[in-house]
């Protein structure tokens, strides 16, 4: 009854982070689909969230796996993954530091450049302070990576070279990412004559950039790749169908995108203890990650309850300048966002 309990929780945390930490991704679909004809948002609807779900976070739980143990094999690695032996069990997560090091790593630089680069709605007291010393940014994570380099040497070289590879992916996806923002504004705007194939490419690759955070951020909650793909797999459907139907509408609780960071910010600490041998018990996470969601969110409905009705209307002059910069073709998205949900 426990393990069932637990198994619950679990799933539904993984789902409520993976639809949290995916909104930005469920926009930028919705922008960049309401400039493609209907045969490509069909295409990318039907066959772009199998791709999504089964090739992407389907199948990198299962790469993470053989990373920890190559000598398995992919056939070893699949039959580890849904084999309920206690011993392959103890073995894999013998072997996760590393892992969860390079996670931990990547996570905690994930969430300090939202802190301090990101623009944001300030959700909590500092965050204003914080974002207006953003120069600080590349100075706090270099100090993080040698602190931790520095720890993880003493107890195993090997969990040094995790924490540099976090370091790296972080970095590599980070630059990845700036120039795709470029890179929307063209798809946007119109500005460039670009086909709706490298549209779908577009998209499919960002998707897989997206998938990065919450398949690291997975193994935080656990080590059960069948709980993974359900969990990752709900929470990246119901980012397919927030694209189909208006996503603008879940911007306005515009302090989900904090909880989905603060989360991601806890999610890397459990990640980095982890790694150094404390241990915590499992549902640590998903009861954290479920709270602190639910607190972004109510403090979310209270503000738009609270507010004038031309603050919850997304197309207001006073509603989300941030969002406007980032999305400076609303116009067109919400026109044609009843041609994509029809299609």
């Amino acid at each position: 009854m426990v393990d069932i309990l637990l198994g619950s929780l679990t799933i539904v945390g993984l789902s409520l982070f993976e639809i949290v930490s995916s909104i930005d991704n469920a926009v930028i679909n919705a922008d960049v689909l309401s400039t493609m004809s209907g045969w490509a948002r069909r295409w990318f609807l039907i066959w772009g969230i199998l791709i999504a779900v089964f090739l992407i976070r389907g199948g990198l739980p299962f790469l993470v796996i053989y990373s920890l143990d190559p000598r398995l094999g992919f056939a070893g690695t699949i039959i580890a993954a849904f084999s309920d032996d206690p011993l392959l069990a103890r073995a894999i997560e013998g072997a996760s530091p590393p892992l969860l090091m390079g996670g931990g790593v990547f996570l905690v630089f994930l969430f300090f450049h939202w802190l301090f680069l990101e623009e944001k709605s300030y959700g909590l007291a500092g965050e204003a302070y914080i974002e207006h010393k953003g120069v600080w940014f590349y100075a706090v994570v270099s100090v993080i990576l040698t602190f931790v380099v520095w720890l993880s040497i003493q107890v195993n070289p090997i969990l040094a070279f995790g924490a540099v590879t976090g370091s790296t992916v972080f970095f590599i996806t980070h630059g990845f990412r700036q120039n795709a923002e470029q890179r929307e504004r063209d798809l946007i705007t119109g500005e460039k004559r670009i086909s709706d194939w490298s549209k779908i490419l577009y998209l499919e690759a960002i998707d897989a950039s997206f998938s990065i955070d919450g398949v690291l951020g997975a193994f935080a909650f656990t080590f059960s790749v069948p709980l993974i793909l359900a969990g990752n797999g709900i929470g990246a459907i119901v980012v397919r169908q927030l694209t189909v139907r208006n996503v603008h509408a879940i911007k306005r609780y515009k302090y989900l995108k904090n909880g989905a960071m603060y989360s991601i910010a806890f999610l890397g600490s459990v990640m980095l203890s982890r790694s150094f041998g404390f241990h915590l018990p499992e549902w640590l996470s998903p009861a954290a990650t479920v709270l602190i969601l639910a607190y972004f969110f109510e403090k979310s409905r209270r503000e738009l309850d609270s507010a004038p009705s031309a603050d919850k209307d997304p197309t207001a002059p006073e509603y989300g300048a941030s969002d406007r910069k980032r999305h400076s073709a609303i116009a067109v998205r919400q026109s044609t966002q009843g041609r994509i949900s029809r299609v």
